[in-house]
């Protein structure tokens, strides 16, 4: 596959996101090596809570959240998903898939970083892949936290609204990554702020990812992914490890469905799930801090074994 990377400049004015990356690099599955940058900051031997964005956003997302997970004593672990950040980006929307998504991250997680033990908190479509990894290799996993995200199988439909984002996401002549993001938040967003979201993608190539990633969520019962997503349900419906929800209450997208999740999964009983006020969909930017205290509470109110 051809493939792309941001060139190193464009991340050298980053508001509050003084960390740098990590890279792990594998066989993306046709031979063409992947680049994956990772923020990886904390105490070293702190328990691992492993940030996973969304669509289409990157690390720098996690920025107002991570400081309070490592003062809690906590490892954060924050990759760029392929296609976003400073992680290689595939120039072809065909290379891209759910699959190769989750198999992407597998890579980069347990064989490049070999996490153990390891707290999810996915938002987005970082809990879109985050909770496949979670069922197809759960004693990898410690806890499970899901925030303003999903698993959808296919077999309910989606809202018009999100039909019409995938129809926007693939043919808009204009694609602006920062405008998005800022349009998924409560309080809105400064030009500088705006700026580190566009930074990643400095011409339309570099956008690929990006714009097909709205088209891989299965909203139809034979989507490739459906299959599988119906399969990590099953292993959702037996997990009995901590799991907590942790949405915010402005997000149209995906409110409600932490019920869904508080209502299936047998480690979320009885567990205090919740709502964060006057977050959007981009709940890290609306209420980063607050996340974060709820993260690392949960943390130390569920020691391993």
């Amino acid at each position: 596959m051809d493939v792309v990377r941001t060139p190193e400049e464009r991340f050298a004015a980053l508001p509050d996101f003084p960390y740098p990356p990590a890279y792990v690099t594998f066989d993306g599955g046709d031979g063409t090596m992947l680049r994956v940058a990772v923020v990886d900051t904390g105490p070293a031997d702190g328990e691992v809570v492993l940030l996973l964005h969304g669509e289409p956003s990157w690390s720098f997302l996690w920025r107002r959240v991570i400081p309070e997970l490592t003062a809690a004593g906590l490892r954060v672990v924050a990759p760029d998903l392929v296609g976003f950040g400073r992680s290689d980006k595939p120039t072809d929307p065909a290379a891209y898939s759910y699959a190769a998504h989750v198999e992407w991250m597998r890579q980069t997680l347990f064989e490049g970083l070999g996490l153990v033990d390891v707290t999810l908190v996915g938002q987005d479509w970082g809990g879109l892949v985050g909770l496949r990894l979670v069922a197809e290799h759960p004693d990898r996993f410690a806890r499970v936290v899901v925030a303003n995200t999903g698993l959808p199988t296919g077999d309910t439909p989606m809202s018009e609204a999100f039909l019409a984002w995938q129809r926007f996401a693939t043919t808009a002549p204009a694609f602006d990554v920062g405008r998005v993001v800022a349009n998924g938040t409560v309080t809105g967003l400064p030009p500088e702020v705006v700026a580190a979201y566009d930074a990643p993608f400095p011409d339309e190539a570099s956008k690929a990812g990006a714009r097909v990633f709205p088209s891989l969520v299965p909203t139809a019962p034979d989507d490739p992914a459906a299959t599988a997503n119906r399969a990590a349900w099953e292993v959702l419906a037996r997990w009995e490890k901590p799991l907590l929800t942790a949405f915010s209450d402005s997000d149209p997208i995906t409110g409600g469905g932490d019920r869904v999740f508080q209502r299936v999964v047998p480690g979320a009983q009885g567990r205090p799930h919740t709502t964060l006020r006057g977050g959007g969909h981009f709940l890290q930017e609306d209420v980063g801090p607050e996340l974060g205290r709820v993260v690392a509470a949960f943390v130390a109110a569920t020691p391993r074994p």
